[in-house]
């Protein structure tokens, strides 16, 4: 049955292929059924396989299909390596991709492009998969690409508006700073090592003098910043909010964002043997963006803009974790947070479609009485984020900051103020969205009055008219709407998602070394640079009450500044943090000053000096040919008094060498 992992990854690839060819005939909503029921398979696929994977060694297979690069000492094949890491991330990656696929059969309904967009989430879902079973880093950068490629294609879908196509070219562009850091660090291991096959030169790594392991564990540091949007480059993760909400709730729950994570977990061993600054480094990256992020998501005002901050938040937390050696912690709270963000993205979704477009949060309110379903599973989201036990982000973000506690009280204490933050922001979201005053129309009760005297058919038209085109920002939405609750196929996964967002805790409980189920079936990857400890009862207590008061402590702030009106909130949303620190302002003015005229100083080296000098020995040679032409005119008697001044020249060189 492990035999069977090729199939994962080539489902969605068949999707893909399927679609780009016949999409336009098959047409709406067949292909998006096609592209769900694609994905789908594949996380069925993972099922099998991890039942056959549970009885090898170590839980570990490798397959190799074929030779991909052969170059002399440089080889690399198309192969898999399936191991407990990337089990459990091919688990979550096809299960929440298939429920957004799914939801996004509602959600698109009516878009003109509605076969593309399935085109691209299928090649996007493959890409993620040749990502994380790629079994070398070469191949591991073709999926680290590909979904930099179908990001850049999913967050401009709807380029016809600039700033949409302008956000796509923005993380675009940012990604590649970071994928230069990932290919350094792919010559760099190649050259140190002699492959670039994980099985092969991983367990080399405690032999690796540390300047050469702190060199590429600090070059894969940089992609990793790149792709999961730390600090300075996260400035294109809340831009790409442009693109459709279940584009959102892909890159930013359990795919695209969480690929530099992967990626430092992989290569933990070479973390391990470079110098002690890199996990430091890597510790007060990730504290200080969880911290930043959180901030800034307490002043926004756009629905989706808080969740984007949250993300860069909750992928601060993950560094954190790295960081500190906290690897399974930072892989659990991955997968709670594929969970919980994904349910809270795809809420927005279903709210900004039952709004008609309305994204900003000042024209919501009392959602509750008119989006149930909806309203429902987005609170079950907002109390796993803000860290409420028992659901899952509590145990996960606890297990993170236990680590963070045994490393230093510092990053600890900086770990449990972004935390009450998390829950101050996210209660702020929930209580202006779902209770409070409707600010949809005159008040809750006469909208209600009014959705009861629409007949099934105006409903039916309104829906249709939604178009899922969620750009509208504060400008849009003038005047009383409608809202209304979404349809099956975007309620279903809100359900299935907010189920496991509950319960995706109980994965790793701290409580025994037999509840630790994670942390046992993550052993044979991180097992030996784990960080070690022992939580004594009183201790585990402790930070869990602290932990839980702190949660309930952000909320309660909320409820008393948004619903009971006891702060006036602009004391809050300060300018400094609705503008992200100026951070984004600050490098599009540097890049438009004096960054360009510096990139143009370094084009016109490039061209006058580097190719200046590549052209000027090209002119030489061409020149000292055309001149040294002019002696071969055919003659004999020519080419014999040539040879015999050369053999006068050789005679003479040779008697200046002779000593009498």
């Amino acid at each position: 049955m492990v035999g069977l992992v090729w199939l994962i990854p080539a489902l969605p690839l068949a999707g893909f292929l399927l679609l780009v060819f016949f999409g336009k005939r098959i047409g709406e909503p067949r292909s998006g059924w096609i592209g769900t029921g694609a994905v789908a398979l594949s996380f069925v696929t993972a099922c099998v396989v991890f039942a056959g994977l549970w009885g090898e060694p170590e839980h570990t297979y490798e397959l190799s299909l074929f030779e991909w690069i052969p170059a002399g000492n440089f080889s690399v094949d198309i192969g898999f390596l399936l191991d407990p890491l990337s089990m459990a991330m091919v688990f979550f990656v096809t299960g929440i991709a298939a429920l957004i696929h799914l939801y996004s059969i509602g959600y698109m309904h009516g878009d003109s492009r509605f076969p593309r967009f399935f085109t691209y989430l299928n090649l996007f879902v493959f890409s993620m998969l040749i990502l994380v079973l790629g079994d070398n880093l070469v191949l591991t950068f073709l999926g680290w690409e590909g979904v930099g490629a179908c990001s850049y294609f999913l967050i401009a879908f709807w380029f016809e508006k600039d700033e949409n196509a302008s956000a796509g070219k923005k993380a675009f562009i940012t990604n590649r700073v970071g994928d230069w850091g990932f290919m350094v660090a792919i010559f760099m291991t190649f050259f140190a090592f002699g492959t670039v096959t994980y099985a092969e030169f991983l367990p080399l790594s405690p032999g690796l003098a540390e300047t050469t392991a702190t060199f590429i564990a600090l070059m894969l540091f940089v992609g990793a910043i790149g792709k999961s949007a730390q600090i300075p480059l996260f400035i294109w993760l809340p831009d790409a909010m442009a693109g459709p909400t279940p584009v959102s709730a892909l890159i930013h729950a359990a795919t695209m964002v969480t690929a530099g994570v992967y990626l430092l977990v992989r290569v933990n061993p070479i973390i391990a043997a470079s110098a002690s600054w890199i996990p430091w480094m890597i510790a007060i990256v990730g504290i200080a963006t969880a911290f930043l992020a959180a901030t800034i998501a307490m002043a926004q005002q756009d629905i989706k803009k808080v969740l984007a901050y949250s993300t860069v938040s909750q992928l601060g937390y993950m560094f954190l974790a790295i960081g500190v050696g906290g690897y399974t912690a930072a892989i659990f709270h991955m997968i709670t947070h594929a969970f919980f963000k994904a349910l809270l993205f795809l809420g927005a979704g279903s709210v900004i479609h039952g709004m008609h477009d309305e994204q900003d949060m000042r024209r919501m309110g009392a959602l509750r009485k008119v989006m149930p379903v909806t309203a429902v599973t987005f609170i079950i989201g907002w109390l796993a984020i803000a860290g409420v036990p028992p659901f899952s982000g509590f145990w996960s973000k606890d297990d993170i900051l236990a680590y963070a506690l045994h490393k230093s009280p510092i990053l600890y204490a900086i770990g449990l103020i972004t935390a009450l933050l998390t829950a101050f922001y996210m209660s702020r979201l929930v209580f202006r969205v779902f209770y409070g005053d409707a600010r949809w129309g005159e008040s809750a009760e006469g909208e209600l009055a009014n959705l009861k005297a629409h007949t099934a058919a105006d409903v039916a038209e309104s829906d249709d008219h939604a178009d899922a085109h969620d750009g509208a920002h504060a400008g849009a939405g003038h005047g009383a709407v409608h809202p209304h609750e979404s349809k099956w196929p975007m309620l279903v996964p809100l359900i299935v998602l907010a189920f496991f967002a509950a319960i995706a805790g109980f994965l790793n409980l701290p409580f025994t070394h037999n509840l630790e189920f994670l942390n046992n079936w993550l052993e044979p990857v991180v097992g030996e640079n784990q960080a070690n400890f022992d939580l004594g009862a009183f201790q585990l207590t402790f930070e869990l009450v602290l932990s839980t008061t702190i949660a309930l402590l952000g909320i309660f702030a909320a409820y008393m500044v948004y619903l009971k009106n006891k702060v006036d909130p602009r004391r809050i949303e300060l300018p400094f943090f609705a503008n992200g620190w100026y951070i984004d302002q600050s490098i599009t003015k540097f890049m438009g000053g004096a960054g360009r005229k510096g990139f143009e100083l370094i084009a016109m080296f490039d061209k006058v000096v580097i190719d200046g000098a590549v052209n000027g020995v090209g002119r030489a040679t061409r020149g000292g040919a055309a001149r040294l032409r002019s002696i071969e005119n055919g003659y004999v008697r020519w080419y014999a008094l040539m040879i015999g001044v050369g053999a006068v020249l050789l005679v003479a060189f040779a008697m200046t060498q002779v000593s009498f």
